[in-house]
């Protein structure tokens, strides 16, 4: 099991919510299809079998992440972290720059690609920008050389409002985006 990317990508996505909607010593709800899982853990277990590597994984992270509890509905397990957890990353985790300048741009209602580039611009001078022919979204940009982080960011103009996911690159990969 690869349980340390899955909790590289909990940690990241706390990390995100935290910068988007301010620091709560409250507990955090995650939602990720079965499939995201099993590409997270490098894993084709059955949906029994994942549930028990989810519990395997919460006493893995459990020194950082606290008592992780999960629960499914269909293909879809909804992975809680505690207080402590949340507390862990407020504390541990350094704001990398880059992600608060991506969300405050792309949070001003009125940026446009060109402005959401410039930031990446501002962080590295390696950056790949992909205009894309893809249904859910318009661009694909990301570092090409993994740092100050490894995501890959895709892009949709939704009625004038730039909106975005991020994905791990093995989940870019894996979905064919």
């Amino acid at each position: 099991m690869h349980f340390e990317e899955l909790k590289t990508n909990i940690i990241g996505l706390v990390k995100e919510s935290q910068i988007k909607l301010g620091y709560s010593k409250t507990p955090i709800n995650l939602y990720y299809p079965a499939e995201a899982i099993h590409t997270l853990l490098d894993s084709t277990r059955s949906i029994p079998d994942l549930e028990a590597a989810l519990r395997d994984f919460s006493d893995y992270a459990c020194d950082e992440l606290g008592k992780i509890t999960f629960s499914r509905k269909d293909d879809m397990f909804c992975i809680t972290i505690p207080e402590t957890g949340v507390e862990y990353v407020h504390e541990n985790i350094e704001n990398s720059g880059f992600l608060e300048a991506f969300i405050a741009c792309i949070s001003d209602g009125h940026c446009s690609v060109d402005d959401i580039i410039a930031v990446f611009h501002r962080f590295s001078d390696h950056v790949t920008v992909q205009k894309t022919t893809h249904d859910e979204f318009d661009y694909l940009i990301y570092f090409t050389d993994g740092t100050p982080d490894s995501y890959r960011y895709c892009l949709h103009n939704e009625f004038g409002h730039m909106v975005y996911h991020r994905f791990t690159p093995k989940e870019f990969e894996k979905f064919h985006f």
